[in-house]
C-alpha cells in the first residue's frame, strides 16, 4: 500500500462516518460557496521529459518544488512487469529539463518512486517509498542532493518511518533552519526534523499538543516554513465524535509544538495542504461536501470560501496547493477526477481552471504543483500516460 493509499483510507473511513451534510464555516453556520462559473482556459504549454537512464518504462511523475532558480520534478519509471525505480528532473528555466542521477543504497530504495520533494538554496530533498515486506506497509526512504546534484539515498534506521507505532509519512517542507517532515504515529500527528544537509532526520513521537491525548486523536498532513518557524496542517477527532475539526500547529523548532483547534461544525474538516500568499497562511481541506479554505487573520484562523463538490465514491483528497503571485492555485480530487482551481482573494473564492489533461481519481493517477512568481507548472500522470506543463497567472 502506497503512502497516499494509506491517508485515503483513513480519509475513507472518517468520510464515511461523517456523511455528506452541506459545508458548515469554522463556526457551524452556512459558509460562501464559490458559483458556478465558466472554467479559466490557461494558455497550457507542454514541456518534454528526457527518459531518465536505465531500461526503458513509463515514467511516473508525483510532485514539484522550485527554489533559488532550480525546479524539480520527483517521480519514478514503472516497468512492464510492474516494477519501478526512482526518478528525478531538474531545470534552471522551467523550460528545459534534464534527468538527475539517482543513487540508491537499499533494497527498496532501488524500487523507490519518489512521492514529496522540497527545496532550499537550489538543492533538494525527497521522500520516497515503495510497498514491500510482509506485511505489505510503504518502505520510507529519504534522499538529498550532493555537490555534484546527484540525488543519493540516505540511511535510517527501519523505526525511523516504519516499526510497530507507524502510520504514514505525508509530506516534506524545506525552510531556513533545514527541513520537516509530518505524518502520523499510533500516538497521533509527528514531525521528522533535519539540519540544512538533509543526512539525517529525527523522529519527534508523542510531542505534547502535537500528538494525541485527552481532547482527541490528531493527524497531520502538510507543513510549511513561516518567520516563526513551522506551521503545519491537519485535523483533530474530539473525544467522542466520529468527525474531525480542522487543526493547526506551530513550531520554532519542529519539535515543540502548540495546537490550534479552529471551530468546527456538525461535519467532518480537515485541513490537507497549507501555503503562504502575501504573508498569510492559507489552507485548503475538506468542508463537509465541499471543498474550503481557511486563512490566518490577525485575530486568528477564519473559514474562507468552499469550492468544489466530492463524488459519491472515492476519497476527495487536495494534492496540490501553491501561490502564484497573488494567486493560490489548488489541485483536487473530489473521488472521481482531479480538477484545477484558482483563487485571486486569499481563498475567499474559487473558479475552475481547465487541466491539460483530463485525470481520473484512483491509484498511481496524479496532479501536483509549484509556481515561480506568477508562472506555474503542473505534472500530471493519468496512470498511463505522464506530462510536464507551464502556464502564466496573466492568461487566466
Amino acid at each position: 500500500m502506497s503512502v497516499r493509499r494509506v491517508v485515503a483510507v483513513f480519509g475513507l473511513f472518517a468520510l464515511l462516518l461523517a456523511g455528506c451534510d452541506g459545508p458548515p464555516t469554522g463556526d457551524g453556520s452556512a459558509g460562501p460557496t464559490t458559483a458556478a462559473a465558466p472554467a479559466l482556459r490557461p494558455g497550457w504549454q507542454a514541456l518534454t521529459l528526457p527518459a531518465p537512464p536505465g531500461a526503458a518504462g513509463r515514467l511516473l511523475v508525483r510532485d514539484l518544488a522550485a527554489c533559488a532558480g532550480r525546479w524539480f520534478l520527483a517521480g519514478g519509471v514503472a516497468d512492464a512487469a510492474g516494477g519501478t525505480r526512482p526518478a528525478a528532473w531538474t531545470s534552471v528555466d522551467g523550460t528545459t529539463w534534464t534527468s538527475l542521477r539517482v543513487h540508491a543504497d537499499s533494497f527498496y530504495g532501488r524500487q523507490n518512486v519518489l512521492s514529496s520533494v522540497a527545496c532550499r538554496d537550489g538543492a533538494a530533498a525527497v521522500i520516497g517509498a515503495k510497498v514491500g515486506g510482509a506485511h505489505g506497509y510503504p518502505r520510507i526512504s529519504t534522499w538529498r542532493q550532493r555537490a555534484d546534484g546527484a540525488l543519493v539515498e540516505v540511511q535510517a534506521p527501519f523505526e525511523t518511518y516504519g516499526g510497530p507505532t507507524a502510520v504514514n509519512v505525508s509530506r516534506l517542507a524545506a525552510g531556513p533552519s533545514g527541513w520537516l517532515i509530518v505524518g502520523n504515529r499510533s500516538a497521533g500527528a509527528a514531525s521528522w526534523v533535519s539540519t540544512p544537509a538533509a543526512e539525517e532526520f529525527a523522529l519527534i513521537e508523542g510531542a505534547p499538543e502535537l500528538a494525541s491525548d485527552a481532547v482527541g486523536v490528531t493527524w497531520a498532513f502538510d507543513a510549511v516554513a513561516v518567520p516563526s518557524g513551522w506551521l503545519v496542517v491537519g485535523g483533530l477527532l474530539p473525544a467522542g465524535r466520529i468527525d474531525r475539526d480542522p487543526a493547526v500547529w506551530s513550531s520554532p523548532d519542529g519539535r515543540s509544538w502548540r495546537r490550534t483547534v479552529l471551530p468546527g461544525g456538525s461535519e467532518y474538516e480537515e485541513l490537507q495542504r497549507v501555503a503562504v500568499v502575501g504573508g498569510v497562511p492559507v489552507a485548503v481541506g475538506l468542508r463537509g461536501s465541499t471543498f474550503g479554505a481557511w486563512r490566518q487573520e490577525p485575530s486568528g484562523w477564519v473559514a474562507a470560501g468552499s469550492f468544489g463538490r466530492r463524488s459519491s465514491t472515492g476519497v476527495p483528497t487536495v494534492a496540490s496547493l501553491v501561490t502564484a503571485g497573488d494567486r493560490l492555485v489548488a489541485a483536487v480530487t473530489d473521488g472521481s477526477r482531479h480538477s484545477l482551481w484558482i483563487s485571486t482573494d486569499r481563498g475567499g473564492s474559487w473558479r475552475e481552471a481547465v487541466l491539460p489533461l483530463e485525470v481520473a481519481a484512483g491509484a498511481d493517477r496524479d496532479v501536483a504543483l509549484v509556481a515561480v512568481g506568477d508562472r506555474w507548472w503542473l505534472a500530471a500522470d493519468d496512470g498511463s500516460r505522464a506530462g510536464l506543463w507551464w502556464a502564466s497567472g496573466s492568461g487566466t
